[in-house]
């Protein structure tokens, strides 16, 4: 049954205070690690704290972090450390890594969301520190990943001479085809996988006009509190990736990255906050990237104080009650100034995709009168 939005802030209210007493022994847990950065940590010690780091996009307050259009994070979670996307550019992902002390040599493998230069911009850098890295990406025909074939795909013609065949009327059972990184350890996914105990990949296609057939891969995870879901851009649409994760857990905790909301107009973005909110009750919400100025405020107005800012250079641990963890000597940030804003705003402009607007129309749309 669909609840009100009173009962909503009442079921939130429960949860928090329910979740106090696991939330103080958690952060009692992570108060060393306040400040400190996102190396591995020495075997015999356990398990990576679960935590997110936010380590490319276009808004934060991290001075000596780069912000740019794009997007990358570092997710520590069931004992795995996994980079989620390169971001736009190799070196400022390299600058990026360095200032959070994140070392991306050390990986258990890496998710390519999608094929757009601000998600995979940074993939040389990565593969020139870490060259075996599993990399896990969406397969499409002929894609820049690679892909393969069966040659049954193929019509043949007997009737011709050998040397007018293709491989000379003997072609391979399986073709496959060359990536834009040679070398690199690419696991292609055309489908819903689990990819490690608890963590799966949800592969989606999109059907809108600008990205039609283009395949997209989200990261969800199992946990405890319920599913945590990673997006990249969500082309497919940021609901169909929840609701298709509620097969993974019907719970969702927690949903971080770009919701791809950035050109849509009022209306359509508070039909979409609200369904987040009452239909699949995510717990929790950490925008970024192409989630759009409009989306950020009307989902901070609907989660409230279940809304987690996630700009550039952002760590928020994750468990019952997910919230920011402050660098050395300064307090956690909580919410985008204007300064965040006017970066934003500067690099949106400036972004391209494939020769055209970016989001293929004009990203006025989304401005309130």
């Amino acid at each position: 049954m669909r609840r009100t939005m009173k009962e909503t802030a009442m079921s939130r209210r429960e949860v928090l205070a329910g979740g106090a007493a696991a939330f103080a022994a958690m952060t009692a847990g992570l108060a060393g690690c306040a400040g400190t950065t996102s190396r591995p940590q020495a075997a015999g010690s356990g398990p990576p704290k679960p935590q997110i780091t936010v380590l490319y996009d276009a808004f934060g307050k991290a001075a000596a972090m780069q912000k740019d259009w794009g997007y990358a994070a570092l997710i520590e979670s069931s004992g795995k450390r996994i980079l989620f996307d390169t971001g736009n550019n190799g070196d400022i992902l390299a600058q990026n890594a360095k200032a959070k002390g994140i070392d991306l040599s050390t990986l258990d493998f890496v998710v390519m969301s999608h094929r757009h230069g601000d998600h995979m911009g940074g993939l040389a850098y990565l593969l020139r520190v870490n060259p075996p890295v599993k990399i896990y990406a969406p397969k499409e025909g002929f894609g820049v990943y690679g892909a393969d074939l069966p040659s049954t795909f193929y019509r043949k013609d007997d009737s011709l001479l050998p040397q007018e065949r293709y491989y000379d009327g003997a072609p391979p059972q399986v073709m496959r085809f060359g990536a834009a990184w040679p070398g690199a350890n690419f696991q292609l996914i055309d489908k819903n996988t689990e990819i490690a105990p608890g963590v799966h990949l949800i592969s989606l296609v999109s059907d809108k006009p600008g990205t039609l057939e283009l395949r997209e891969l989200s990261l969800a995870i199992d946990s405890p509190d319920g599913a945590l879901i990673i997006v990249g851009c969500s082309h497919p649409g940021i609901e169909k990736i929840v609701e298709t994760a509620t097969a993974i857990n019907p719970r969702i905790h927690f949903v971080g990255g770009g919701f791809h909301l950035v050109v849509s107009n009022d209306a359509d973005t508070e039909r979409i906050v609200t369904s987040l909110r009452d239909k699949f009750n995510v717990g929790y919400v950490a925008p970024g990237h192409c989630t759009g100025e409009p989306t950020f405020t009307a989902l901070k107005r609907a989660f409230s104080g279940h809304y987690l800012y996630a700009g550039l250079g952002t760590t928020f641990a994750l468990g019952p009650t997910p919230s920011p963890i402050a660098a050395a000597g300064q307090n956690a940030v909580t919410a985008m100034d204007e300064d965040d804003l006017k970066h934003y705003r500067a690099l949106l402009a400036r972004s391209n995709d494939d020769g055209h607007t970016l989001f293929g129309h004009a990203a006025g749309c989304c401005r309130r009168s």
